[in-house]
């Protein structure tokens, strides 16, 4: 097989793959009194009995060295209204340790002590009871200690873009109709604009989140 039928396929692998809608998460962490966020968009959950959530972050990710450190971490599952975290928290150049959450409303989870941050729509407070490396990325495996509910609409990650995602009920007449061009489950509005929010100043180049 030649490299560029090889290419070809990988081209269409990873294609195939940024058609998974997955929502969009910050993870945080704390020890020894240094504070860091990271956002990820491939929070699932591995387990139901017990709660096992399993997170994927870049190699040498800050974020997972604080958490394997402390033992803890925590998961915040974002609104459609918290784009601007989501971005901010992608930033390599935001600033590291506390200043990192300097103007942003947070909260302390109570088994963790991370930030948690208010209008999310899922919080997870979690101990961590795993860490690998799987091919180009790290996995952090959480058993959840705590955990609590919020409401709005799901921040979306598709084709490389976030949406604000409308979920749609099916209607019970539907549900055993074939799908077709027209069954939607999911109303995908258009991609969100870039953050107008005006963030505190980067200190210093911050490594891999």
């Amino acid at each position: 097989m030649t490299n560029v039928t090889l290419r070809s396929r990988w081209s269409a692998h990873d294609r195939a793959l940024r058609r998974l809608a997955v929502p969009v998460s910050v993870l945080t962490a704390v020890h020894e009194g240094r504070r860091h966020g990271t956002t990820v968009s491939t929070v699932t959950r591995i387990s139901r009995r017990p709660q096992v959530l399993g997170a994927c972050l870049k190699p040498g990710s800050v974020l997972a060295g604080l958490a394997t450190a402390e033992g803890r971490f925590a998961v915040n599952v974002l609104s459609s209204e918290q784009d601007r975290l989501a971005r901010y928290f992608a930033e390599s150049s935001r600033p590291d340790g506390a200043a990192q959450f300097q103007g942003i409303d947070w909260h302390p989870a109570a088994y963790s002590e991370a930030p948690l941050f208010p209008g999310a729509l899922a919080h997870y407070d979690c101990r961590v009871v795993g860490r690998f490396q799987v091919g180009d990325h790290e996995v952090l495996l959480g058993a959840v200690v705590n955990a609590d509910t919020g409401e709005g609409d799901p921040l979306i990650s598709y084709t490389g873009e976030m949406f604000a995602g409308t979920l749609i009920p099916v209607a019970e007449s539907d549900r055993g109709a074939p799908l077709g061009r027209g069954s939607a489950l999911v109303d995908a509005r258009l991609p969100l604009a870039p953050p107008a929010l005006p963030l505190p100043p980067p200190l210093k180049e911050n490594v891999p989140s």
